[in-house]
């Protein structure tokens, strides 16, 4: 018999009266069963945030940095455990939640790290004219309230790790809205932070669906919001409440950029694959997957048909064998969509090379060309296992046809020429250019995130950090300097 997993309502165990089925996409079983919190708990955990705010923010650095410590490591002991659990409830390979833990274990750690050195504050001499004789400045940085963190399905650890992590390293409280479909790996954090001495009411994971969403975005004492999700819901709660800040991480639809000069057949071996393996590495459901291919004119034919073995030779099936490179979609109705944006684009002249087959959840990994430039696929982010090809003529039109788009997070440029590398920097108008590889690449210690309408601010454990916080300036008169 299925337990049921208790919430986390201001660092206790909490239960509700309800509760909801987590179940894998993959083969329909039950996962879990979640308790949800009524609307009393949930203000409860707000009220609990909002009393402790000043408290928190002035917790010792050493204190919340070794309670994320404690977290890196927990995670790491845990990790086989842990991937099994994220496989589970959101159908990724399991090789691939191995290393999504990996990731969040090193998240809690440059946080801890980030705990210990963040607002040490900066000293600036003010006699640099005469009325500022004798006296000196020193800014620090201080929480601007309680986080309210909004995480998406597709990394349900990682993504809850880069909200949580650097609220606590930089003394914000936060409370955590997992994904519905995937509240589980979210909860463990939970499990490993009551093991911590963080002040009650510092924070809490509360699964609630996205019904209840409005009311805490709207809630005053949650004056800050981190986001990530698609740019319907992330536009909604920005125009919902102008007056918070904002960090929305809301997608794209990474391009990958192979110039002339990329052209040995190690050169066009080593682009095609890492095409194939980032166009479908979560299924496609990642924001800097792979799902636009911008090919020079002098390599296209030598490179199109690489990509095409290479996308054919990745293995789908269950996710929770070693060797599966694709699982299913988090849902047939997500496979659906797929589905019909792929077929709307063959119906209006693409050319499908491989792919194009849905079963159930599950849909193969799909190369097109000759898509036209006004069907859905060309212009929003698939969020699936799907990879266009464009030829072009030379730089200037690869880098027009990447910023020929609404988005702008990441694009990977495959090139050997230093100096095309600092014009795709100039000129490529998202929030990362990735040289020699795919968009794909995140190193969590990074900014990351984008421009248009790929968001706004920048996650990053030490970057989220500065969107946490406010400058304060201290003017110290009447010293001797």
């Amino acid at each position: 018999m299925t337990s049921t997993h208790a919430f986390w309502l201001a660092g206790r165990r909490a239960t509700g009266e309800t509760t909801v089925d987590v179940t894998s996409p993959w083969d329909g079983r039950l996962v879990g069963k979640v308790s949800v919190p009524t609307e009393a708990q949930v203000e409860e955990a707000v009220a609990a945030a909002y009393a402790v705010r000043d408290e928190f923010a002035a917790t010792p650095a050493h204190v919340r940095a070794a309670a994320l410590d404690h977290v890196s490591k927990r995670l790491a002991e845990r990790t086989e455990e842990i991937a099994q659990l994220i496989s589970a409830e959101n159908g990724k390979p399991v090789k691939w939640a191995r290393g999504e833990v990996g990731r969040a274990v090193s998240v809690f750690r440059f946080a801890a790290e980030e705990a210990r050195r963040f607002n040490g504050g900066e000293a600036q001499r003010l006699d640099t004219d005469a009325g500022g004789q004798g006296r000196l400045a020193l800014t620090r940085r201080f929480p601007k309230g309680v986080v309210l963190g909004i995480a998406p399905f597709n990394f349900p650890l990682n993504l809850c790790a880069h909200k949580i992590a650097p609220a606590i390293a930089a003394g914000a409280p936060i409370i955590l809205k997992p994904a519905p479909a995937t509240p589980l790996s979210g909860l463990i954090i939970g499990d490993l932070l009551a093991e911590t001495d963080l002040p009650a009411g510092s924070w809490s994971i509360l699964p609630v669906g996205n019904d209840r969403m409005p009311a805490l975005v709207q809630d005053e004492r949650l004056p800050v919001i981190s986001f990530t999700g698609s740019d319907r819901v992330g536009y909604a709660i920005m125009d919902s409440v102008p007056r918070k800040h904002l960090t929305l991480e809301l997608g794209g639809n990474g391009a990958a950029v192979v110039l002339g000069d990329y052209a040995s057949d190690a050169d066009l071996d080593w682009a095609a694959s890492r095409i194939a393996t980032f166009s479908n590495y979560q299924g496609g459901q990642s924001c800097i997957s792979v799902q636009r291919v911008i090919a020079d004119a002098a390599i296209y034919e030598r490179l199109l048909p690489r990509i095409v073995a290479a996308v054919e030779a990745q293995v789908t099936g269950d996710p929770s064998d070693d060797a599966t490179d694709v699982g299913p979609l988090v849902s047939e109705d997500a496979a659906k969509r797929v589905e019909t944006w792929v077929d709307e684009a063959v119906a209006a002249g693409a050319t499908l090379l491989a792919g194009g087959k849905r079963d159930g959840a599950s849909y193969a990994p799909t190369v097109l060309t000759d898509v036209p430039a006004d069907v859905t696929i060309s212009c929003e982010e698939v969020f699936g296992p799907v990879l266009t090809v464009r030829k072009v003529d030379g730089e200037a039109e690869a880098f027009a046809a990447v910023n020929d788009s609404k988005y702008g997070l990441q694009a990977g440029v495959f090139t050997h020429d230093l100096q095309t590398a600092f014009r795709a920097h100039r000129a490529l108008e998202v929030g990362g250019v990735v040289i020699g590889d795919v968009p794909s690449y995140r190193a969590d210690q990074m900014p990351y995130g984008g421009v248009k309408q790929s968001g706004v601010g920048r996650e990053g454990v030490k970057f989220a950090m500065d969107d946490y916080t406010y400058e304060r300036v201290l003017v110290l008169t009447g010293l001797a300097l």
